[in-house]
């Protein structure tokens, strides 16, 4: 036991230390050669140490002869199984312990052979890279690029596998072809699998009973996948009778063609034996011919698949039920369902040749419900995108489609909605300059969902950016209305500094406030040209009429009266403005009533006035 345990100790130091990594001279090497001694001198007061990094001259490197490399090159490529010698383990960890480091890299590739014929790929891996630290030259012969694919097949990297199989001295080699193949297969990539047949076959055939089922397994799965059911019977004929896997594709394949009683009698026997994928595999196949064969009723399997999506995730048998799924709810026109399975496919399950018709499709039937015809209900709608937006188009089109549906839900009073689908449009998509106007509509839906503290987060998220001057001004109009609608009114007004139109909306606000002095101080009063005033002036004109009268300004008043009585004698207003600009000891707080319900609609402030006049977050939750 206690020689064990010492040779396994050994057998870890060794596997992990370079084969040149030993203090003294071996191999090719030349020995170091003695630096030779400093001389001090006197007359300089230098030490040795400085006199000798200034005088003495380095070696020069050893020169680098050939390795192991170099004779595995020269070795007769391996063409079969036989290749991979299987030898006992305590007889490998021995070779390598005692090993000297000229001989260290021959007894790891014995080792590593060994492992690939016992079927351990990840401990073979682990040797093989080993050795290709220690002399990258293994990198370019065949064989340690043979064996390295064949460990990379078995640790389930496909792809990675196929780049070391497909080295150019291993083209027509057939152990490299054989295991090509299977990786091809693993990757859905048939063709290309069943290409390698003819040059796999010799290596495949030399080989018995289960070493040789996989190979025939893979060949087997891409022709029944590339519609050769009549080709995977016969290279399923050298495989057990009682095989589930073999079963399992037998049973695919009398389905294609169109023996059902045989299909399912393999099928059956697959889920009897198999293993638990099997077995789930089973009742997926027996679905899959049911449906191909009209033999069943799409609901009935529809909800079948979808039991069997609660019981079992992941890899081929998953991707199968998910398309299965897909093809039934696209029959039943089931837009959740259609989109909830083509999702799974696309984001779960790796790219396939038909990754990119699925998703055309998909965004067809996305743009499908989200158009303004639509028959699906406006908030399912919403919501279906929400769940699947990183479905959508990309570029205009998608910016486009979500446009659309922002103002469908704007139109409809989901400001909310409206303003959290776009915030995901600014944040993740916009860039630069384009987050200008977005921002600003998306502050504004916030405004209008009564949450100004997200139209802030919104303006401020995006400020980085260098904006041309409209498009900052209207960004900085939306931050004085969030900032007012949250109390924060002086800030506001600061914001509106030097704002075009910002006076417009600084008397909007010092009007629903009731600041009198600063309304009777603003000098925006219209000229009435040719005697006439649109609804917006007169609005104005009697804002400042009621301010002054308030202040109990009589003069300024007169003034008011004498300039505006002529383009007010015409108008639905006249009366207000008369009774307003007439004595001050004779208005009543009912006449200002009066007066300001007789006022246009129309603000000075357009649009921006609705939202000013929308209720604030801390009146909403005090009357809640």
């Amino acid at each position: 036991m206690r020689a064990t345990l010492s040779l396994a100790a050994s057998l870890s130091l060794v596997l992990a230390a370079p084969a040149n990594a030993e203090a003294g001279p071996h191999g090719h090497e030349s020995p170091p050669q003695p630096k030779p001694e400093a001389e001090s001198r006197p007359d300089t007061g230098a030490s040795p140490q400085a006199d000798t990094a200034e005088t003495a001259d380095e070696p020069a490197p050893a020169a680098a002869l050939p390795g192991f490399a170099a004779a595995l090159a020269n070795e007769t490529p391996i063409q079969s199984s036989a290749g991979w010698q299987v030898v006992a383990d305590r007889d490998a960890w021995r070779a390598i312990a005692s090993s000297t480091p000229a001989t260290r890299q021959a007894a790891r590739w014995a080792y590593a052979r060994s492992l690939i014929g016992k079927g351990r790929s990840a401990e073979a891996y682990g040797v093989l890279m080993a050795m290709a630290q220690d002399d990258p030259d293994l990198n370019l012969v065949a064989a340690h690029k043979l064996a390295l694919g064949v460990a990379l097949v078995g640790l389930g990297r496909h792809a990675d596998a196929l780049d070391a199989l497909s080295a150019d001295r291993l083209a027509a080699n057939t152990e490299a072809c054989a295991w090509r193949m299977r990786a091809w297969a693993a990757l859905d990539m048939n063709t290309e699998a069943l290409k390698e047949w003819s040059c796999a076959r010799a290596t495949i055939v030399s080989r018995e009973g289960a070493e040789r089922a996989p190979f025939l397994l893979a060949a087997a799965q891409a022709a029944l996948d590339a519609g050769k059911a009549d080709k995977t019977i016969a290279l399923l004929g050298a495989v057990s009778d009682s095989d589930a896997a073999a079963n399992l594709l037998r049973g695919r394949a009398f389905f294609q063609l169109g023996k059902e009683q045989q299909a399912r009698l393999r099928l059956n026997r697959a889920a009897d034996n198999g293993t638990p994928e099997q077995r789930v595999d089973a009742r997926v196949s027996l679905l899959e011919g049911l449906v191909a064969h009209n033999r069943a009723k799409p609901r009935k399997v529809a909800a079948e698949l979808e039991r069997i999506g609660y019981s079992w995730r992941g890899g081929p048998v998953e991707r199968r039920a998910l398309k299965l799924r897909f093809k039934l709810a696209e029959t039943l026109r089931d837009d959740r369902a259609t989109l909830a399975a083509g999702a799974a496919l696309l984001r779960y399950h790796r790219v396939g040749a038909d990754s990119a018709a699925l998703l055309d499709a998909l965004r067809e039937r996305l743009e499908a419900i989200l158009s303004p015809d639509s028959k699906v209900p406006l908030p399912e709608a919403a919501g279906l995108f929400w769940e699947y937006r990183d479905l959508g188009p990309a570029g205009a089109g998608g910016d486009l489609l979500v446009s659309r549906l922002a103002d469908r839900l704007q139109a409809a009073g989901l400001y909310e909605r409206a303003a959290e689908l776009l915030d995901y449009q600014l944040m993740a998509r916009a860039k630069d300059i384009a987050q200008g106007p977005l921002s600003v509509r998306v502050a504004k839906l916030y405004i209008m969902a009564g949450t100004p503290d997200e139209a802030l987060r919104a303006l401020d998220a995006t400020d980085g950016n260098i904006y041309p001057d409209p498009m900052l001004w209207a960004r900085l109009r939306m931050e004085a209305v969030a900032l007012h609608q949250l109390g924060r009114t002086d800030e506001a007004l600061a914001v509106l500094d030097g704002v075009p139109q910002g006076g417009a909306i600084r008397d909007e606000i010092e009007w629903e406030r009731h600041n009198w002095k600063a309304i009777s101080g603003s000098g925006t009063l219209p000229k009435a040209t040719g005697g006439r005033l649109s609804e917006v002036e007169q609005t104005i004109v009697l804002r400042r009429a009621i301010a002054l009268a308030m202040l109990g300004r009589e003069q300024s008043l007169a003034g008011l009266r004498s300039r505006y009585a002529p383009a007010f004698a015409a108008q639905p207003t006249a009366a207000a403005f008369d009774m307003l600009t007439g004595p001050v000891e004779q208005l009543e707080p009912a006449m200002v009533a009066r007066a300001m319900a007789a006022m246009p609609a129309a603000s000075p402030a357009g649009e921006i006035a609705d939202l000013l006049a929308r209720e604030r977050p801390e009146t909403a939750k005090t009357q809640s």
